[in-house]
């Protein structure tokens, strides 16, 4: 690994730390208030280049690579986990899956205007009955007797960005006795008849990020909108999960340096028994503590896009480097936010602060994109060779 960034990684890295601090930070915590999908503000971040990252310049995006869309994530999320959950969204799993599954055709019609923020994506995997274990999906997908089109049926669970999405990702059985091996991808427009969207779903956290189910009736796709072939849906789902868990543990490591150096400033300021709180050997072993998880989470997210740069290259994979990276974030994120709010006192719990958000917004970490739980089984399958 080289630690020294490009220009071009430093010059998102700045866009992204301007535009969190001067137009997310100041409205994060009243969209988490409401609950309200923050429009203006993803636009801002879409006109900047930071919805479709590694998008190539011919459809809409950045043109850069996997470390400068961790940076930028980083960013985002310092200022607010919801942004940053869109943003990863449209990102890794939804424009990601497209480039490296997707024709040319495909990808000018849908990922150019969700990289440009010109519209929302959407990633449509769990069901109600199937999360982690995505094999069981129910949702169905029948082809037409003259190929033209496919029919689709189901409901599909917690699609981040369901309420908004102009557009998502879908997997479904096209050959249900095939198992894993009859899953298949398609590119939904979501105007079209049979398309609905449930209610919005009310979470601990990300709040502003809208998450529901949508239900397909008789929805009927046409057949150039699947993505590779029949039964490639799995192993695409897959493939871009792995991409995905790097923008969680980015979001992770960004949310935890925000409570961190929170933290930093209250206990230089706030004074107990005569002396600053940060004087006390217990407050400086959270304080030691914290810094090292972050430190190691930080250098295990940018390990993490190093080795899919190098996955591109070799046409390998990157799976345990991504799972590793997304659990250590993640956990790091929960024990530091939990921290955070207790060297603040009552403060930490405290609206008036930030630190009763960050620590809601952390459990989520732990969870979307693959458990821990899930994180730690790809990790050992992947080591031992045991399944």
């Amino acid at each position: 690994m080289d630690f020294r960034f490009t220009d071009d990684q430093l010059a998102i890295q700045d866009a992204a730390r301007r535009i969190a601090r001067e137009r997310i930070a100041p409205v994060a915590a009243e969209f988490d208030r409401l609950g309200e999908f923050p429009v203006e503000t993803m636009k801002v971040l879409g006109e900047n280049g930071m919805m479709g990252i590694e998008v190539p310049h011919e459809y809409g995006g950045a043109g850069m690579d996997a470390i400068a869309y961790v940076l930028a994530m980083i960013e985002i999320a310092a200022a607010d986990c919801a942004h940053s959950t869109i943003m990863s969204v449209n990102n890794t799993l939804y424009c990601n899956g497209l480039l490296k599954n997707g024709t040319h055709e495909q990808c000018l019609r849908f990922v150019t205007p969700i990289a440009t923020g010109a519209a929302i994506g959407a990633y449509a995997l769990t069901e109600p009955q199937s999360g982690s274990d995505a094999s069981a999906m129910r949702t169905r997908a029948q082809k037409s007797a003259d190929g033209s089109h496919y029919v689709i049926n189901g409901k599909k669970s917690w699609i981040t960005s369901g309420p908004v999405a102009r557009y998502i990702m879908l997997f479904a059985m096209t050959a249900p006795e095939k198992g894993a091996k009859g899953v298949s991808c398609f590119a939904i427009d979501t105007e079209l008849p049979g398309f609905h969207r449930g209610k919005t779903e009310p979470k601990l956290g990300i709040r502003a990020s809208a998450t529901c189910e949508i239900e397909f009736s008789d929805y009927r796709v046409p057949a150039e909108n699947l993505i590779g072939k029949e039964g490639e849906g799995f192993r695409i789902a897959m493939g871009v999960l792995d991409a995905g868990r790097i923008g969680i543990a980015s979001q992770a490591v960004g949310l935890a340096r925000a409570a961190y150096e929170a933290c930093l400033d209250y206990v230089k300021e706030r004074k107990a028994f005569g002396q600053p709180i940060g004087s006390f050997q217990m407050t400086q072993a959270k304080i030691a503590d914290m810094k090292c998880r972050l430190d190691a989470a930080t250098l295990l997210t940018l390990r993490a896009a190093w080795a899919k740069e190098q996955a591109q290259a070799s046409g390998g994979r990157f799976s345990t480097e991504a799972s590793v990276a997304k659990l250590y974030a993640s956990e790091a994120a929960m024990w530091i936010t939990h921290q955070a709010v207790q060297i603040h006192g009552g403060m930490g719990y405290s609206k008036e602060m930030p630190l009763e958000r960050y620590f809601r917004d952390a459990k989520i970490t732990e969870i979307y994109e693959g458990t821990s739980e899930i994180q730690r089984l790809v990790i050992a399958r992947n080591e031992t060779g045991l399944r």
